[in-house]
């Protein structure tokens, strides 16, 4: 794990966002980074090569097939999860409290 993973993974694990979240968790032929099962909240950790060229393409691909089956993809920076966590913590609680079924 990144260093930004691991800071998230400290606040998520054991439903510390209200929700169990998994790591490295596989759907469809991805892994996705941190998924909230229940709500059907993906959370993405980007660092740097997620800004080249090639991999923003991959990247569009693989969150247009992820929500055409219903989750919804949160995409945060490295920096953004160190450096504003609570600020990053608070999108990602919102957006499982609206997505909770």
């Amino acid at each position: 794990m990144t260093e930004a993973e691991s800071i998230f993974w400290q606040i998520a694990k054991s439903k510390g966002l209200g929700e169990k979240c998994r790591r490295q968790y596989i759907i469809g032929e991805y892994i996705v980074d941190f998924f909230f099962r229940q709500s059907m909240v993906i959370v993405e950790i980007d660092g740097d090569y997620h800004f080249t060229e090639e991999q923003q393409i991959k990247d569009k691909e693989r969150q247009e097939w992820l929500e055409q089956q219903g989750y919804k993809v949160l995409r945060f920076t490295n920096d953004q999860v160190m450096y504003d966590t609570d600020k990053t913590i608070d999108i990602i609680k919102n957006n499982i409290q609206i997505h909770e079924k």
